[in-house]
């Protein structure tokens, strides 16, 4: 069942003479449960388009339809509760609060959405994060590796409907880096999350369902 769908979607900045397309007529799909990969060079737009496809950033033109519905209709206020609930989003450098503990980090989603965390579902995340033990430590008390599984418990804690996850490894050794793409393995098979990821390491792209490549901000391949 398809979850995304991307029409002819375009971003550009600057005008003129110094008008930049970094998204160029982009089209694709995603089915519910995929995990995908999108690779390409520095500058080849591919945090862009991963940023639109977040509601992070507009697009210029174009549409992003998560689940039926175009995320561009609804305005910024709208946007702002349909990316805090359907859309889980994982940092090269964590984006972790640093006066707030690993169980707060995680639950912070629901603290912004005035839900009540459902412990279940917190203690089951934590033990297959491997952070059982590490539940008041602050994140300057965690290596690299656990601050980035701090970020994916955070992303997850809502069940959003696309994980996106922008170079999770891009700043980890590469043990900590083969546990990450293992973690976000687990979560799309473990707890059916579409996974949509971000690299430059075409070995960590290998290990998707399928893999997207984009250059001067078309899809090539």
């Amino acid at each position: 069942m398809e979850i995304l769908r991307v029409e002819n979607l375009t971003k550009k900045y600057g005008k003129g003479e110094n008008e930049v397309v970094a998204v160029n007529n982009v089209s694709f799909s995603v089915n519910k449960g995929e995990f995908i990969a999108i690779v390409g060079s520095s500058g080849s737009g591919k945090s862009t388009l991963l940023h639109l496809l977040g509601g992070v950033d507009r697009p210029t033109s174009g549409k992003v339809l998560i689940e039926g519905n175009n995320i561009y209709e609804l305005n910024d206020d709208q946007l702002a509760i349909f990316r805090r609930r359907q859309v889980g989003l994982i940092y090269q450098f964590y984006n972790l609060i640093p006066i707030l503990n690993v169980e707060e980090n995680i639950t912070l989603p629901c603290d912004l959405d005035g839900k009540k965390v459902n412990k279940q579902d917190l203690n089951d995340l934590l033990k297959t994060l491997g952070l059982e033990n590490r539940v008041k430590h602050l994140p300057n008390e965690l290596s690299g590796g656990q601050q980035q599984r701090v970020s994916i418990g955070r992303a997850l804690m809502n069940h959003p409907a696309i994980l996106l996850a922008d170079e999770p490894t891009g700043n980890l050794d590469s043990k900590a880096s083969d546990e990450i793409v293992e973690l976000l393995k687990i979560s799309n098979k473990k707890y059916h999350q579409t996974v949509i990821m971000i690299t430059h390491n075409l070995e960590i792209a290998k290990q998707a369902d399928r893999v997207i490549r984009i250059e001067d901000g078309k899809i090539i391949n």
